[in-house]
């Protein structure tokens, strides 16, 4: 069940990024609170998370499902470039996060 909550709040954490980048600086009311709500929310998962899953292993991993997420957003919908660098970084972190669920 940690898993999964981790999961669901490393989801939540590409939906803050991409919202706090459609705020505009906090100048857009709707993303502006979308971000705060999926904050909010990718916290508490996170913080149900570590109940039972280590610290580095929870963050590490809840870190890295948001910087992999909001890069494929970023390409995806975005219009942002996709180098083969960009794409070797992010396979290294994906790789990263595998190991780490592998370990335990």
């Amino acid at each position: 069940m940690s898993w999964l909550l981790l999961i669901i709040a490393g989801l939540l954490e590409i939906v803050w990024a991409v919202a706090m980048k459609q705020s505009e600086g906090f100048t857009r009311p709707i993303p502006t609170l979308i971000m705060a709500a999926a904050v909010a929310g990718s916290f508490f998962l996170l913080a149900a998370a570590m109940r039972t899953l280590p610290l580095g292993t929870a963050y590490m991993v809840w870190t890295g499902i948001g910087a992999l997420g909001a890069f494929v957003v970023g390409i995806t919908f975005m219009g942002e470039g996709l180098t083969a660098l960009r794409a070797l970084a992010a396979l290294m972190i994906l790789g990263g996060i595998l190991i780490m669920k592998a370990a335990g």
